[in-house]
């Protein structure tokens, strides 16, 4: 496992360094929220998923939804290091005319599951994903990744009860517990209490791991893979927003950045170190 794991912590690294620079070109964007999420995608799309441009189409295979859409810069690079499209396509982010848009299309975009962006939607759409496979006696998976601050969202937890009653026991979703939202940290503009005790108390079964582990989330998906139990699976991601960067985990406001003065600098200095770590070329 040890070899593995240090492939997909390059992978991780990768999908870091590709985040950055495509948003530092740009000039703004959701840095904070999508670099938080970075280990997790790694481990889904380097392990766990079992998605191919080949087998895209098919309705038979597993699928993710990324519900918090701000967060598409970072599945972006990831679909574009599994091979969905070419570099070009990953650097006409938000341009006018792309098909690259700032948050998730599957109309546009090869290898999205699913349209999102308006917070508390994606994980009920998850839920139908979920219980459409359930219907059919798919094997597959359903995957879905919320923001702690998405939680606020009250569709959220009409889903979280749903997915109990119907005992969606392969829907697995994780909360990407950053800490913050929009407007400031999320225990001060809506007190979370403990993700863990709620989704349980929701009829899930559910665990906290550190995020930033690869080698923790796949243990803990693992772990609810193999459970008997016909509850759904809650994985709380325990993140930091701006994860992997230093200056930026210590930010106060890093949910999006416009970029100006010293901030350029950093960011550019934060890519060309990871640039150098990858030993990239281009």
């Amino acid at each position: 496992m040890t070899n593995r794991l240090e492939e997909l912590t390059h992978f991780a690294k990768e999908i870091r360094y590709h985040t950055l620079t495509t948003l530092n070109q740009l000039g703004f964007g959701h840095y904070g929220g999508s670099l938080s999420i970075v280990e997790v995608l790694a481990a889904l799309y380097g392990e766990v998923l079992d998605v191919t441009i080949q087998n895209f189409a098919s309705k038979e295979r597993d699928h993710f939804v990324l519900s918090k859409g701000h967060a598409g810069p970072a599945l972006y690079s990831t679909l574009y290091l599994k091979g969905f499209f070419d570099h070009d396509f990953l650097w006409s982010l938000n341009r006018n005319g792309t098909r690259l848009p700032s948050h998730p299309d599957r109309n546009l975009t090869p290898g999205v599951d699913m349209t999102t962006g308006s917070l508390g939607q994606g994980m009920s759409v998850a839920t139908g994903i979920a219980y459409g496979k359930q219907i059919t006696n798919s094997p597959h998976y359903t995957y879905a990744l919320v923001g702690d601050g998405e939680l606020n969202e009250g569709q959220c937890w009409e889903a979280a009860q749903f997915a109990a009653h119907q005992e969606l026991s392969h829907l697995i979703l994780f909360v990407d517990d950053n800490k913050k939202q929009l407007d400031g940290p999320t225990a001060e503009i809506c007190q979370t209490f403990d993700f863990v005790e709620k989704f349980a108390s929701f009829g899930w079964e559910s665990v906290r791991v550190d995020g930033s582990s690869i080698e923790a989330i796949l243990e803990a998906i693992q772990a609810m893979k193999d459970s008997r139990s016909s509850r759904p699976k809650c994985i709380v991601l325990d993140t930091v927003k701006g994860q992997g960067i230093d200056f930026l985990e210590t930010m106060a406001s890093n949910h999006h950045l416009r970029l100006s003065g010293q901030l350029v600098d950093d960011l550019e200095a934060a890519a060309q170190a990871l640039a150098s770590e990858l030993e990239v070329t281009e």
